[in-house]
């Protein structure tokens, strides 16, 4: 498992913004990632379309955003990681301050 904490710039509601990105371009019959879950106030679960395994997002202090990254074999979770982190970077490379990424 990889622990992945994104610190947003201060202006930036981050968790609020990725659910609505992800919303959004699932709505027009794009994208790999998809909830996988009912929506809840302040968590969430993803998956991907080509790899196997999740990430669960939470909103945490701050508006950091905390996603534990979970493969269906640990040698897999560096691509869920590596299509989370790309997501993440193609829509909001400009409004993130730091992204740290815990492994255990």
């Amino acid at each position: 498992m990889r622990i992945v904490q994104i610190v947003p710039r201060e202006d930036l509601r981050l968790y609020a913004a990725l659910v609505k990105k992800e919303a959004d371009i699932r709505k027009k019959g794009l994208g790999t990632f998809y909830r996988a879950v009912a929506k809840k106030p302040n968590s969430t679960k993803w998956r991907h379309r080509a790899y196997r395994g999740w990430i669960n997002l939470e909103r945490g202090l701050s508006e950091v955003v905390l996603g534990e990254v979970h493969g269906s074999a640990p040698e897999q979770e560096w691509q869920i990681l590596s299509a989370f982190l790309g997501f993440v970077d193609r829509h909001f490379d400009d409004r993130i301050l730091a992204i740290t990424i815990h492994y255990r």
